[in-house]
């Protein structure tokens, strides 16, 4: 799309609804494979001078929220629970004295099992994080350290067992397609996940990503073939024991989606504060019309603590590429969206794009109902060359 060609019209709907994005950038040590922004922790944690600077960031920011409440707030990493509940409990406090909440928010941390203590946990809990994501990664010993992690398996199966029983909704992280992992080896992982009733996994296969220990010196990945039977044996198992993949690596049990990722899929706003923590904000310009600008911190974290510093870069999203943008999103959801949640979220209308649709369609890569923008099986599976139309 050519952005010469469109004339965006006032927009239609309500703005969308708003998330807070909070990164704490410190882990006990970088594992091989995150290209996440994280960094090694010092001996002692900056924890009432990093709070400070994200309470400040949002004050920064929130004038550019136009007043809407935080549907959810996800505490992500590096490894949120390095910071004491007592940190917690002020950064939140500090968020719910400056914007509103909805009732019954979704308040997501991380967490690694390497870090457990259930003093620690329950003062989270008590904090008012009513989530908690922890990253297990495997039960197996062997496979733990090749991934760099710094728990055991013991200390996984203690931090989910605590986890269930202290918070109403717990996430499990798990990755597949290890170095050296057997099919049989894939399987028991998701067995002894299953086993603690969650209510959402992530499961996912381990990827290369540039810019890590993997990537400078490969490991021994599984075949291709051991891949696909772990991704289809393992899949059968999660649909049997009740959990529906609502998106390519989020499996959940009914009721237990994580709304905040849902947030992103579906194109909705972010407030990102916290060292190189992005956000995605909409606002009408003068005759009506929706622009939508991104924002991005300073990633170093001793950068983003100085107030001068701490803002990186604003661009805003150019009317050419916003139907990719919300394509790459929604396209991942097993169901999509809405086919007027386009317009809405994008301010460009259907029309522009009614083309491209067809083609998808006439390639059996989306459903053919009308009402949705909803990838096939092979739309999922080819989700590249899907969304590869809208790069036109």
């Amino acid at each position: 799309m050519s952005q010469a060609t469109i004339d965006l019209p006032p927009a239609t709907g309500p703005l969308p609804p708003l998330s807070l994005y909070v990164h704490i950038p410190w882990c006990v040590r970088k594992c091989p494979y995150c290209d996440f922004n994280s960094h090694a922790a010092p001996e002692q944690l900056p924890e009432a001078a990093y709070v400070d600077a994200l309470l400040q960031d949002l004050d920064t920011d929130l004038p550019l929220a136009a007043g809407r409440p935080l549907q959810s707030i996800f505490i992500g990493g590096g490894t949120p629970s390095l910071f004491s509940a007592e940190a917690i409990n002020r950064l939140l406090q500090g968020i719910r004295q400056r914007v509103p909440l909805v009732k019954g928010a979704e308040i997501t941390l991380e967490a690694n099992p390497g870090t457990f203590e259930q003093a620690r946990f329950e003062g989270y809990r008590a904090a008012g994080i009513n989530r908690l994501s922890i990253g297990v990664q495997s039960f197996n010993a062997e496979h733990l350290q090749r991934l760099g992690r710094i728990h055991n398996p013991d200390e996984a199966l203690r931090a989910a067992e605590a986890a269930v029983a202290l918070f109403p909704r717990v996430n499990l992280d798990l990755m597949h397609g290890l170095p050296g992992q057997s099919i049989d080896q894939a399987l028991d992982d998701l067995k002894q996940a299953l086993a603690f009733n969650s209510g959402h996994l992530s499961w996912y296969q381990l990827t290369i990503e540039p810019n890590t220990e993997f990537h400078a010196r490969p490991p021994q990945l599984p075949v291709d073939e051991s891949l696909w039977a772990i991704q289809e044996q393992g899949q059968v198992l999660l649909a049997q024991r009740g959990y529906d993949q609502y998106e390519i690596s989020a499996y959940s049990r009914p009721g237990q989606q994580a709304r905040h990722n849902l947030n992103y899929w579906q194109f909705g706003d972010y407030l990102g504060i916290g060292a190189g923590a992005h956000g995605k904000l909409s606002h009408l310009d003068d005759q009506g019309r929706l622009q939508i600008e991104r924002r991005h911190k300073q990633r170093q974290p001793k950068g983003y603590l100085d107030p001068s510093r701490r803002l990186a870069g604003v661009q805003p999203v150019p009317v050419e590429e916003r139907a990719f943008e919300f394509m790459m999103n929604a396209l991942r959801l097993t169901c999509g969206t809405p086919l007027d949640l386009f317009s809405q979220r994008t301010g460009v209308s259907v029309d522009f794009v009614q083309h491209l649709l067809d083609q998808a369609r006439q390639k059996g890569l989306l459903t053919n109902d009308r009402t949705r923008l909803a990838p096939t099986l092979q739309g999922r599976l080819f989700l590249n060359d899907l969304l590869a139309l809208f790069l036109d």
